[in-house]
């Protein structure tokens, strides 16, 4: 029988067992998963992009947010 994937938990690093039976994968808990939503919220996480990026998504009739 093989052993279930485990994985590292983003906020704490506890090791997580990787199966449907975690509702908070990749997180250990609850409380790690609203950590992370939180600094997401606070902008403390970023997804790298090109700069001036933001206002490729936007069409030409809009103000672009400077």
């Amino acid at each position: 029988m093989s052993q279930p994937l485990t994985v590292d938990c983003p906020t704490c690093g506890a090791p997580v067992e990787w199966s449907e039976k975690n509702a908070f994968r990749p997180f250990c808990s609850d409380r790690c998963k609203l950590i992370d939503l939180g600094a997401w919220a606070a902008e403390e996480h970023k997804i790298a992009g090109s700069e001036g990026s933001e206002d490729e998504l936007y069409s030409g009739d809009l103000e672009p947010r400077h």
